[in-house]
């Protein structure tokens, strides 16, 4: 009995890190298109996006 309570609480505690770490790594990536953003990335990033589609329909 006292492997399979062990066990469980094992779980829950990798769950709740795991948990965390996703939160963490989501909110790393949110600040980093921020910073993206204000450096002005998002207009280079939409110009090549706009090549790369009018190229692959033939109009490019």
């Amino acid at each position: 009995m006292g492997f399979l309570s062990s066990n469980r609480s094992g779980t829950t505690g990798r769950f709740l890190y795991s948990s965390r770490i996703g939160i963490l790594i989501a909110a790393i990536g949110l600040a980093m298109m921020g910073f993206g953003i204000c450096r002005g990335e998002m207009a280079a990033v939409m110009e090549k996006a706009i090549n790369i589609c009018l190229e692959c329909i033939g109009i490019g």
